[in-house]
């Protein structure tokens, strides 16, 4: 009998001939209407910002919900709050009803720690507010290059330690997801690691993981993807590293308080959450993904990997572009569910 591996991988969903006529369509759509359009490095991130919330750029001007609520959230800095977003389920519209949510879900947006706001994701976040019954906390966290590391993730923290301590007095539930895009996943692992350290009772019960960077001197499919104007390369995503890292060499970002590949899994052997890391094939951070999922299960967490081939970068807000979308959705929708059966 030939010996086994201890690791399966479903090589199928990495064979890029596995693509969809669909999704190679889309995405080559993606690069023709990304081509043209203006780099945040070249005009400068501040006049990119206002373009994009004008709608003057090829990413669509984010969508407001009518319900969503603007609140702030106390800073370690005494004269400065931090803005946040607040959704709650679809179905409650009361103040009286809002305050039986079951449990909080803190969201971190992604946009390479230069772009978006707590305002960039409100579909998103009604989703998932109705997925599990959750009040949703979205946070606006300062931006590079104007306030680079550790601001950013200094901001993501704060509101993590507010919502853990006051929480449940606030909104009504407790904080029990954390999660992001993209850099907003990055955030997200260096918050839960650092409530996990300094909260002895803190118990997470899920960390919702989309394309994340886990790695910030780049893995091999970071350092090796050219695809330009397919979202994301190994060039752009430099571009954010140095604009959140600036004058940081490869020794200083291996930091496991800037890196999380690197933080030491063993002390959470036995208190690490459920963890759902999903990316696409086409997405540069594809290492990160699988890699930090497998060290995940070494150390005893629940890690629910899903692959999506031929995905590009952020493809969890096309849904109207690409029927992986809808499969994360419909994924994500699930694994909450399952995360709320547990508690």
């Amino acid at each position: 009998m030939p010996l086994k591996s201890d690791i399966h991988i479903n090589v199928a969903k990495f064979e890029p001939s596995n693509t969809s006529e669909g999704t190679a369509k889309a995405n080559e759509d993606l690069i023709n209407l990304l081509r043209d359009g203006p780099k945040w490095f070249e005009m400068g991130a501040s006049k990119y910002r206002k373009m994009r919330d004008a709608g003057e750029t090829p990413i669509p001007k984010p969508k407001l919900l009518p319900d969503g609520l603007d609140i702030e959230i106390p800073s370690r800095d005494s004269d400065r709050a931090i803005p946040c977003r607040l959704i709650y389920p679809s179905w409650r519209k009361t103040t009286e009803e809002r305050k039986k949510t079951k449990a909080i879900g803190y969201l971190i947006h992604g946009g390479g720690w230069v772009l978006g706001d707590q305002h960039s994701a409100d579909i998103l976040l009604q989703f998932y507010a109705d997925a599990g019954d959750l009040a949703i906390v979205s946070v606006g966290y300062r931006l590079a290059p104007e306030c680079p590391f550790p601001c950013g993730p200094n901001d993501c923290i704060d509101v993590g330690e507010y919502l853990v301590k006051d929480g449940k007095g606030v909104f009504g539930s407790s904080l029990k997801f954390i999660g992001g895009e993209s850099a907003g996943a990055h955030l997200s692992l260096l918050v839960a690691f650092h409530l996990l350290k300094n909260l002895s009772d803190f118990k997470l019960s899920g960390l919702i993981l989309h394309y994340g960077i886990y790695d910030l001197t780049m893995l091999p499919q970071c350092r090796n993807f050219v695809r330009p104007n397919l979202i994301l390369d190994h060039n752009l995503m430099r571009k954010f590293v140095d604009a959140f890292l600036p004058d940081m060499s490869d020794e200083q970002k291996k930091d496991s308080l800037i890196s999380p590949y690197y933080e030491d899994l063993e002390k959470f052997r036995g208190r690490l959450p459920s963890a759902l890391f999903t990316c696409g094939t086409e997405d540069p951070l594809l290492d990160d993904s699988v890699t930090m999922a497998t060290k995940w299960m070494m150390m005893g967490g629940e890690a629910i990997v899903k692959i999506y081939t031929g995905a590009p970068h952020a493809f969890i807000n096309m849904k109207d572009k690409l029927k992986e979308a809808m499969d994360a959705q419909e994924d994500t929708k699930t694994w909450i569910k399952d995360c709320m059966a547990k508690l």
